[in-house]
This record gives structure tokens, sequence and C-alpha cells, in this order.
């Protein structure tokens, strides 16, 4: 069974940083294409960020020079590195797991980030 679950999540004022984890379990995790999302209230989901499978990255461009994607294999964990936050950063962030070779999407359960103002 394959399992992703995020931790760091919380609150913070605008300007700080946060740093998100997301723990891979039950899947080879180097063959996860991983990539960050977020859905504020009333919003659809979004991509923050994700690690494509030639090992180039995506950002969406309200995150870029904000925001590093990253991932440790020997730990089956990716990260997002947030800085300079802002309010309208305030969503539920989820990390997902692409396995290419499976044809699977995998979800975590989300981890709230709250930023005031």
């Amino acid at each position: 069974q394959v399992q992703l679950v995020e931790s760091g999540g919380g609150s913070v004022q605008a300007g700080g940083s946060m740093n998100l984890s997301c723990a891979v379990s039950g899947y080879m995790f180097s063959r996860c294409g991983m990539g960050w999302y977020r859905q504020a209230p009333g919003k659809e989901r979004e991509l923050v960020s994700r690690i494509n499978r030639d090992g180039t990255t995506t950002y969406a461009d309200s995150v870029k020079g904000r925001f590093t994607i990253s991932q440790d294999n020997a730990k089956n964990t990716a990260y997002l590195q947030m800085n300079s936050l802002l309010t309208e950063d305030t969503a539920v962030y989820y990390c997902r797991c692409v396995a290419w070779v499976l044809g699977q999407i995998y979800w975590g359960q989300g981890t709230q980030v709250t930023v005031s103002s």
C-alpha cells in the first residue's frame, strides 16, 4: 500500500519560511515523480511545483524564486522549502507521487499552511 504523509505545516507570519516534508512508503521512491499542489478555500487544487521525469523542475509563476522542491531518495522524502511567504500562500498543501511505471497517482492527506499578515 502506497502512503504519502506530509508534515511541516502550520502558521507563520508573512515574510517567514516553512519547510514541508512528504514521506513515501510502500513504493520505490526513486520511481515516483514527486510534486506539490495546494488548494485554498473556494479554489481548485493547483500545481505548486514538481520534479519532471527528466529531472527538471517546474514551478507555478506565483512561487518562482520563493519555493524550492527537492527530494532525498535515501530518506524516501520530498521537500518543499517555502521562503518569503505571502498571505495568498495560505492553503492546504498536498504532495503527489506519479508512479509512471504503474500508471498510478498517489496523494498525501494534506497539511495546512496559514500565512498571516
